[in-house]
């Protein structure tokens, strides 16, 4: 996704000259053909973060579209204070790419996941959060990103991430039916959206399939579409590479209540609780049943189970 991500914006940026990069010490080996082509828009200001956010909102007060890029906990954690009180709050147009959502730098340990940055985002006012599925929504996402004139966080994985969409042509801020079915709805984000569309294909294999959706754009989010998508399924699964509390799960249970709309939902998340194990990513989902099998076999559970009813419309 990453370099989807550079290699879209620097195409831009040739016949843009408002765009500026700035990061903390990384993206080496990413951003190479970009200094090179364009030196005086590239701006790395090292590790100080807070400094990072700070710069970034100088530029961006003085006219120009600003890129930050870094690993998301030194994108957000570190410089909480600052991306609020710099970018949020005086509504600037600037975009915060995240890398390494979820448990992507897996075994790096808990000082280097993002797994409480959708929860963290939700509260910032005038923050927009976009999690792309796949390059192609990765692109999407950028080429928004250019025109959009506020706040706006990229969630991205790392790289290697599978091409799922076939549509380059596509609305970011609505949810997608990558696969259609009944009975079962799978709503998920980010990468590991591959492990749902991996537990659709083995269930297809044993004559199940539910239906999956992208939701790509978690802030603000379109009601009425994933309503409209979600209704007279028997239950609603949401796989996030996320905390428990604070995520998709979080957002979708609030609207559900809000709306008076009875349902069975199903939450395939990471616990509420910091993770001391030590494994790869791979592992790491398998540990705590957010990769295909986990969701393969929450599925079946659901469809064996012929109690549970429809989803109601509201009340």
């Amino acid at each position: 996704m990453r370099k989807t991500f550079i290699k879209t914006l620097s195409e831009i940026s040739r016949d843009n000259e408002d765009i500026y990069i700035v990061c903390g010490d990384a993206g080496f080996g990413v951003f190479e053909d970009f200094k090179k082509e364009k030196p005086d828009r590239f701006i790395n200001t090292g590790v100080a973060e807070a400094n990072m956010i700070g710069y970034s909102a100088g530029l961006a007060i003085t006219g120009f579209n600003v890129f930050v890029y870094n690993i998301i906990p030194f994108l957000l954690y570190r410089c909480y204070e600052q991306v609020r009180n710099d970018i949020c709050y005086q509504r600037l147009p600037v975009t915060l790419v995240g890398i390494g959502s979820g448990v992507t730098y897996a075994p790096a340990g808990m000082t280097h996941y993002s797994v409480e940055d959708i929860a963290l985002c939700r509260s910032l006012p005038n923050l927009s959060i976009i999690s792309p599925i796949d390059p192609i929504e990765t692109k999407a996402a950028i080429e928004y990103a250019v025109e959009y004139n506020g706040p706006l966080f990229i969630r991205l994985a790392k790289s290697g991430e599978l091409v799922i969409r076939k549509d380059e042509s596509m609305d970011i801020t609505v949810p997608h039916v990558i696969s259609e079915g009944e009975d079962v709805a799978i709503i998920s984000y980010g990468s590991i959206f591959s492990e749902a569309l991996h537990a659709v294909n083995i269930l297809k294999n044993e004559g199940i399939e539910p239906a999956l959706i992208s939701l790509p754009m978690i802030k603000p989010i379109n009601e009425e579409a994933i309503f409209d998508i979600i209704n007279g399924f028997r239950a609603v699964i949401i796989l996030e590479e996320h905390l428990r509390y604070g995520g998709l799960v979080s957002i979708l249970a609030d609207l559900f209540i809000e709306r008076g709309i009875g349902a069975r939902f199903i939450p395939l998340t990471l616990p509420d609780a910091f993770i001391h194990d030590v494994n790869r990513q791979a592992g790491m989902r398998r540990k705590y049943g957010i990769d295909a099998e986990g969701v393969a076999r929450t599925v079946r559970s659901v469809i064996t189970d012929k109690s549970q009813g429809y989803l109601l419309q509201n009340r």
